[in-house]
């Protein structure tokens, strides 16, 4: 096998999986999303065609060789034995070895060759990264739409789908194509009359293939996105099976997901009764054109019009064919399946980039980290406006807090500044430069962000602590970890694998972790970043007290030089910044220090009053009520 090696990895590198990284986007429509692939492999899939065609006409060789054999063995003597079969058909013979030996087996390894070394390992992985590059490309809203592992599903099944379907198409359709050409053709110097029942009886095939393969695809299409959706359900639970676990009932989820179950069972098995009533009609028809054929052609020995070795001959390739008729039968069932897999995996993975770079688009380049909302409105359902009519600007090295009931539009301004949404009318500019005409990359690589949900990757400390600067050194790494906390528990990681320490992995989203260690991997992450503009969503709100207490005033070098906007509910955990800018149904209300807010016994006032149990002089102010006092050093940034 070590010589063969060489000529392997010609085959493997044929075709480059990775081998295209731009205008990933491929069309909706099902056979333009086909084509968009294939026209990236035209050499392997020729050669796939063409190989195809060899072995078909070897294949049917074998019977016509079987029809000779038969011939000669009647017409000599039996008596002269090898010395006379090899002096009257030698010639014939020894050809007859080298297509069974010789040729037979080349174009059968060329094809098995080109058909998993190069089409299989580069076409399909190549459709599949194609699609995953420009699925991950898509808006923050695109996921939200969808189940992940529906998402993924499709990403996934398209390679399958798109490669599964083209080498049907040429290793099984085209085979017995050429496999029923050679036949009409072989029995046809025969006698016209066989060659006129073979294609009688593939004619009938092909009406019995108008009326189902139509049907066939349509419910095969259905079954793919019942699949898909059933994998999401099912993807949905595992990954929320502490949810699960604490809140719902064994039945409860049964019923959600048996629901998606039963969709896909429904899908099936009107798929089902169709593959039953065209196989049924296979049957039938085969068996009537096997009989008539058999019954002709004994005829026509009967009539001296054909040798024995022909009627032999004919009726090989006669069952050869019934057996090749009805695997394209069960193989269009495969191809439609294939087709309506791609089908619906198309319907998704085409679909336009909903945030893309403007053409004119630069990087940011961040001085003084002036960030500026200029009469920003955004809504996400037209009827219902979330930011309306925004102003806001946040001077070089500022720390803002905002605040406001649920709903109001803070997280919602967050993802503004981030461009995971385009904003409806208005603009919104870092230094002057409009957001909207930056790259994306570049404006998110300008801001370091920790929310109230830390998300990590199912990937190792390491990975996901060096994630937003790869080219970070491990001091540096076990700097910002120490900074945030997180050295000390980090030390004493291990995973199921034996990795201990920055190697152990964490887990999917990090559920190996606790929501405070989480919370402080988060945490190191930005710190290691270090963008100028630092965005913190609820940063501390996993945190015990104790833990909070330790990384407050990290965060506040943190925050050193930078430009901050804040949200928090806890509002002793942003009470001391520069300015509090308050916020109700999408509009700012009030702004201004703690002090001036409270004084002024607004919104902000009575949202303090709220949460500080109405003593707020108490806390705030001395006795004789004097002038507030600044909030308690366990909350200042």
């Amino acid at each position: 096998m070590k010589i063969l090696a060489p000529l392997h990895r010609l085959f493997e590198s044929w075709l480059d999986p990775f081998g295209r990284t731009d205008d990933l986007q491929p069309p909706q429509q099902t056979w333009r999303f086909f084509w968009f692939y294939i026209r990236q492999a035209k050499g392997p899939f020729l050669a796939l065609l063409v190989l195809g065609g060899l072995v078909a006409l070897v294949e049917a060789a074998l019977f016509y060789y079987v029809g000779r054999l038969v011939d000669m063995l009647d017409g000599a003597d039996q008596a002269a034995g090898w010395t006379g079969l090899l002096r009257d058909y030698g010639g014939e013979l020894v050809w007859m070895l080298v297509v069974v030996l010789g040729i037979r087996f080349l174009v059968t390894w060329l094809s098995a060759t080109v058909e998993e070394q190069t089409i299989n390992l580069g076409f399909y992985n190549r459709v599949r990264w194609q699609a995953y590059s420009h699925v991950i490309r898509q808006s923050l809203g695109f996921f939200q739409n969808d189940f992940s592992g529906a998402i993924a599903s499709k990403v996934w099944q398209s390679g399958g789908a798109v490669g599964d379907f083209m080498v049907s198409l040429l290793q099984v359709v085209w085979f017995i194509l050429i496999y029923t050409v050679t036949t009409v053709v072989l029995v046809g110097q025969l006698d016209w009359r066989l060659a006129a029942a073979v294609v009688a009886w593939v004619v009938a095939f092909g009406i019995l293939a108008r009326f189902y393969v139509p049907r066939m695809r349509r419910l095969s299409a259905a079954a793919a996105e019942q699949a898909s959706a059933l994998t999401g359900r099912i993807v949905d639970s595992f990954s929320n099976i502490q949810t699960l676990k604490l809140f719902g009932t064994r039945e409860g989820d049964d019923r959600f997901v048996r629901a998606g179950f039963e969709k896909f069972v429904e899908a099936m098995t009107h798929l089902a009764r169709t593959l039953v009533g065209v196989r049924s009609a296979m049957g039938m028809l085969s068996g009537i054109a096997i009989a008539g054929i058999a019954a002709l052609s004994m005829h026509l020995w009967t009539e001296g019009l054909i040798t024995v070795g022909a009627v032999a001959f004919t009726t090989g390739l006669i069952l050869r064919l019934y057996n090749l008729l009805g695997r394209l039968m069960n193989q269009l069932n495969g191809l439609m399946r294939n087709y309506g897999t791609a089908q619906n995996s198309a319907e998704l993975i085409a679909r336009p980039l909903g945030l893309v770079d403007a053409p004119d688009a630069r990087p940011l380049v961040v001085t003084d980290a002036v960030v500026r909302f200029n009469n920003v409105s955004f809504h996400y359902d037209k009827a219902l406006p979330v930011i309306d009519n925004l102003d806001l600007e946040i001077r070089a090295g500022e720390r803002v807090g905002l605040i406001g009931r649920s709903g109001a539009g803070k997280s919602t301004i967050d993802n503004l500044l981030l461009r995971f949404y385009d904003v409806q009318s208005g603009t919104i500019s870092i230094d002057g430069q409009d957001i909207s005409h930056v790259t994306q990359e570049s404006l998110r690589a300008s801001i370091g962000v920790v929310t109230q949900d830390a998300s990590l990757l199912h990937r190792s400390i390491r990975a996901n602590l060096t994630y937003g600067r790869p080219d970070a050194t491990d001091d540096e790494m076990y700097a910002a970890a120490a900074l945030a906390e997180a050295d000390e528990f980090i030390e004493q990681l291990i995973d199921q694998k034996g990795r201990t320490a920055y190697d152990a992995h964490v887990g999917e989203r990090g559920v190996k972790l606790s929501g405070g260690q989480r919370q402080r991997v988060a945490i190191a992450r930005v710190l290691l970043k270090n963008a100028p503009i630092l965005v913190l969503d609820e940063a501390t709100s996993a945190l015990d007290s104790e833990v909070e207490a330790a990384i407050q005033s990290q965060l506040k070098t943190l925050m050193q030089g930078k430009t901050v906007l804040a949200i928090a509910h806890r509002l002793s955990t942003i009470a001391s910044l520069d300015r509090l800018v308050v916020m109700d149904r999408g509009r700012i209300v009030e702004q201004g220090t703690h002090q001036d807010l409270i004084a002024r016994g607004g919104l902000y006032a009575d949202l303090w009053s709220r949460q500080s149990g109405g003593m707020i002089a108490a806390d705030f102010g001395d006795e004789e009520g004097g002038e507030p006092q600044p909030v308690p050093a366990l909350h200042n940034f």
